[in-house]
């Protein structure tokens, strides 16, 4: 059997997605007829049945939701490839680093010197953002990501520990909790938390879209959150911060895309490495 071509999965995973031809093609920019045959060849090919299809809409097969599944990896597997790929051929090479604003323990001026003291370093890209940074590392947007675990997915990348250090609570100033000099997990049950786009585990709060609006819900009483000691070291006003005592600590890593062959990458990982040896490791305390 001959291997399934992108604009096959392309199709079917819009299909797939819609459950509906008429709304599929109209995503795709193509005539419904063609599409649904696409569809029956590819079925044919596979010999086994995707869609169950009635007058009106479709449903998913068991074989089908594998190749759902199956098939949004592929095809974002060959977005990254075509994106690294062009951003490797580029006249000006360089790299792209997607972070968290303050999300680097004060760690990045040191990285990014020691890395552009390196024989052979290119220009490195800031890119800030607090929803996609892993994402960015899978598609190939970005080369390499500052993340927190175990906070953050980590699935499909390899990844660097730099430093790691305990979390406090970030409260509004007139909170009845900010009139305690230390806190336990127990006393933030029920507390509204905000949910954070790219968090391992969700949680049911709002959802948070940039730092700047994350303070601005605590300053109003909306939210609490959990966050590093490090981010807490710059006050902001109307926001306390006090220790949970018995809250897991977090490492800040440094990751990109599993079994990388980048020798530029490679080089900033060693840059990020000695300075995080350098700095030392942020003190945890134990509860």
């Amino acid at each position: 059997m001959d291997d399934l071509e992108t604009r096959e999965l392309r199709y079917f995973v819009a299909v797939a997605e819609e459950l509906h031809f008429g709304r599929a093609a109209d995503r795709l920019g193509i005539a419904q007829p063609p599409l649904s045959r696409a569809i029956r060849r590819l079925e044919h090919r596979l010999g086994v049945p995707l869609l169950e299809r009635t007058s009106r809409s479709a449903r998913l097969t068991p074989a089908g939701e594998v190749l759902l599944s199956e098939g949004r990896a592929a095809l974002a597997a060959v977005a990254a490839a075509t994106r690294r790929t062009r951003r490797a051929g580029r006249p000006a090479p360089g790299l792209v680093l997607a972070l968290k604003a303050g999300g680097d323990s004060g760690l990045l001026p040191a990285i990014l010197g020691g890395y552009a003291a390196q024989p052979g370093s290119v220009p490195v890209e800031l890119i800030f953002s607090i929803g996609e940074r892993a994402a960015m590392v899978r598609d190939g947007r970005a080369d390499l990501a500052l993340l927190h675990h175990p906070q953050n997915d980590l699935t499909g990348l390899d990844s660097e520990p730099l430093h790691t250090e305990r979390r406090v609570l970030a409260l509004a100033g007139n909170h009845p909790l900010a009139a305690r000099d230390s806190l336990t997990l127990a006393d933030l049950a029920g507390l509204p938390v905000p949910r954070w786009p790219e968090a391992a585990i969700a949680a049911p709060g709002p959802p948070i879209a940039e730092v700047g609006e994350l303070l601005q819900l605590i300053v109003l009483g909306r939210v609490v959150s959990l966050v590093t000691e490090s981010a807490a070291a710059r006050p902001h006003p109307g926001v306390a911060y006090r220790p949970v005592l018995d809250a897991p600590p977090t490492t800040l890593v440094l990751a990109w895309p599993a079994n990388s062959r980048s020798r530029t990458v490679a080089a900033f990982v060693t840059a990020a490495r000695t300075a995080a040896g350098e700095a030392g490791p942020v003190p945890v305390r134990e509860p």
